[in-house]
């Protein structure tokens, strides 16, 4: 017997196409490319913030056109909070923070169903402050 164990595969609930309209429907976006542009920008992004086991099982769990996206950057040394993350996307796009926002939530609205919750806690537990909100939850701190 082995005490290695087989990772568990998770096949995407929605395909591209299915996730390129939720998020044009969260984002209320005119057209379908102007909804794959913010999924690449901000899954990109959160690829650079994300790193271990989530990043696996998060990538398993998108479409594979998104999951490579995800899975193409190299994470940052230094990750960001959910503010800078967002300035940071802007500065890269020359967008305003506040589009850039709209992105992000339109983008991981869709994440947050395809991930479901206890990935998307364990995903938030790893990043520094800031992102809860970005995921559309409420910030939690302890209190001093």
């Amino acid at each position: 017997m082995s005490d290695q164990r087989e990772p568990v595969l998770h096949l995407p609930a929605m395909t591209f196409e299915e996730m390129l309209e939720k998020v044009r429907y969260e984002g209320a976006y005119p057209t379908r490319e102007r909804a794959e542009e913010a999924v690449h920008l901000v899954l990109a992004g959160l690829g650079r913030q994300l790193t271990g086991d989530e990043r696996v099982e998060l990538a398993a769990r998108l479409p594979l056109e998104a999951a490579s996206t995800l899975t193409e950057q190299i994470p940052a040394i230094e990750p960001l909070t959910g503010w800078a993350f967002v300035k940071d996307l802007a500065s890269r796009t020359g967008a305003t923070p506040a589009t850039i926002r709209w992105d992000t939530g339109a983008v991981l609205a869709a994440v947050t169903t395809l991930a479901g919750p206890d990935l998307i806690t364990r995903i938030l537990d790893q990043l520094p402050t800031g992102y809860a909100l970005l995921f559309g939850r409420a910030e939690l701190t302890q209190a001093a």
